[in-house]
């Protein structure tokens, strides 16, 4: 999706990052943004990593729902993996924000990354297997290309006409996949796919929100986050859910909610923030592009779930436009090509 013309944090940046108590809220300037001098190996490394844990929790989540009310599950996800950050903190004797004016980003980002995705997405895993929530989870960058278009100041970032035709095949691609059952009626399956639509425009809104905490310690942003993230679950679940009334859940139950909240949260988060860091938010959001196979994998082999060839094409087309947005795979053809002689004719 990036250009890999976003530069590299200033020394400005580095200072915030060796000081913990530094404001999380402040927003870089246009030299200061990660990414400019493109991925190194550790920071591809860390996304393959991150794909594996966020499409394991696509398993983990549709085992758990299964007998958990899923506002119940987003909150033992985000509560798990809040309480473990904090006895990290602890044990780092990390920084956390002491004022409300340095909370309000972390409530906004908790909002629109971890409650109301989660909240859609495991609503919408009672009706449609995890991997169909994967793939339709994979147009993120889709909705984060065309958010940043509206609210980046560097052109770098906004769509050019060979983003916007990758938004557009990347679209296709989503209308080929979940167009059927629309037009078959809003159905429990039409809705919970358009629920994981909207799942993926509030990460892509969190994807662009994310830039302000450039140069933030990961383990600092993922535990306020985290946190935030409990406290507006908890009234919501208290009120509407009430999950002491329901049956005990089974160990696998329990357990996927556990694996939820430590591996595929708390260090999920902990990765996310440390590339988010060095290597910027377009190239973080690529992670998409693995997650639906990870989690298509892990769905067919324990949940025997079934992925239909529709659900192939459309995400190979939803591939398609995202890769012509990224620019990569582009720049490499043609650096390929551009070097060698014509061919006589």
């Amino acid at each position: 999706m990036s250009e890999s013309t976003l530069r590299a944090p200033t020394t400005a940046v580095a200072g915030a990052t060796a000081n913990p108590t530094a404001t999380a809220t402040a927003t870089p300037t246009p030299t200061s943004v990660p990414g400019s001098s493109g991925m190194s190996t550790l920071d591809w490394s860390l996304i393959l990593f991150l794909a594996v844990l966020w499409g394991g929790s696509f398993f983990f989540s549709k085992v758990a729902v299964g007998e958990i009310p899923p506002l119940t599950v987003a909150l033992g996800r985000v509560g798990i993996a809040a309480l473990v950050l904090h006895m990290l903190v602890q044990v780092k004797r990390e920084v956390l924000p002491n004022t409300l004016r340095q909370w309000a980003p972390y409530v906004t980002m908790g909002l629109f990354n971890n409650v109301l995705p989660f909240g859609l997405i495991f609503w919408g895993q009672t009706h449609i297997g995890s991997g169909l929530a994967a793939t339709i989870n994979a147009t993120v960058p889709l909705f984060s290309a065309l958010i940043l278009h509206f609210v980046a100041h560097s052109p770098a970032e906004r769509l050019n006409p060979r983003r916007s035709l990758g938004l557009g095949v990347g679209f296709l691609g989503v209308v080929l996949l979940i167009g059927p059952d629309v037009l078959g009626g809003l159905g429990s399956n039409a809705l919970a796919q358009l629920a994981v639509v909207g799942a993926a425009i509030s990460y892509g809104i969190s994807a662009a929100y994310s830039r302000r905490f450039y140069g933030t310690p990961p383990l600092r942003s993922a535990t306020a986050q985290l946190t935030c993230s409990t406290a507006l679950l908890l009234p919501v679940v208290v009120l509407t859910e009430q999950p002491w009334a329901i049956a005990a859940p089974s160990l696998a139950a329990w357990s996927s909610l556990l694996a939820l909240g430590i591996f595929c949260t708390a260090l999920g988060y902990l990765i996310f923030f440390r590339v988010l860091a060095s290597a910027g938010a377009l190239n973080l959001v690529l992670v998409t592009f693995l997650i639906p196979v990870t989690a298509m994998l892990l769905g067919t082999v324990f949940l025997d779930e079934v992925i239909t060839w529709s659900t192939l094409a459309s995400m190979g087309v939803i591939s398609l436009g995202l890769a012509i947005i990224d620019g990569r795979l582009w720049r490499k053809i043609r650096a390929a090509f551009g070097s060698r002689p014509l061919a006589p004719a």
